[in-house]
């Protein structure tokens, strides 16, 4: 990976060799390994047994969970904050699995829609949940440094996996405005 930033240095015109660039192929390819990283790890594994009996069913919610991503188009990257609930089935997560679920699927050339989807039907799946409902609210700077060019615009997802009720979704709408 390394010698493949190198050749996109020289091919943009700049030396690779010079003061200030000599380490940023070593240093593009940690970082691009890094933001990737997504990839390797599985949600099982994050989970680490952190799975717990309940006998209530009232919705968990985490919100304002930030994330960074790659866009698939344009390698760029794309921003902003998480929001997840669910409403158990018997079984809960630890709060801190639901961060680290989000980054599992962020830390990959992404989509935000598809992003949106892959968390709410993993923490599903994880946990059996009866519903999950996750929304997310991100800038792209493939919006706003090429193309279009506009700054202030935001792109919000949203995807319900299983059963959510017109109740549970007001109460998870109500507490994102909290």
């Amino acid at each position: 990976m390394e010698e493949l930033y190198e050749n996109i240095l020289k091919s943009i015109g700049e030396d690779a060799n010079r003061s200030g660039l000599e380490c940023t192929p070593k240093r593009a390819a940690e970082a691009m390994r890094y933001m990737t990283s997504g990839y390797s790890q599985k949600v099982e594994k994050v989970l680490n047994g952190a799975v717990f009996e309940v006998t209530n069913d009232d919705m968990v919610i985490v919100k304002n969970i930030e994330f960074y991503s790659l866009c698939e188009h344009h390698i760029l990257p794309f921003y902003g904050n998480c929001s997840v609930g669910y409403i158990p089935n018997g079984k809960v997560i630890g709060l801190s699995k639901i961060p680290r679920i989000v980054d599992i699927y962020a830390r990959r050339l992404q989509l935000q829609e598809k992003l949106t989807y892959e968390i709410a039907e993993a923490i599903k799946d994880a946990i059996d949940a009866k519903g999950v409902i996750v929304s997310m609210k991100a800038q792209h700077l493939c919006i706003m440094m090429r193309g279009i060019e506009k700054q202030e615009s935001q792109t919000a997802t949203i995807h319900i996996a299983g059963d959510i009720n017109e109740k549970e979704l007001d109460q998870f709408y109500k507490m994102l405005t909290m």
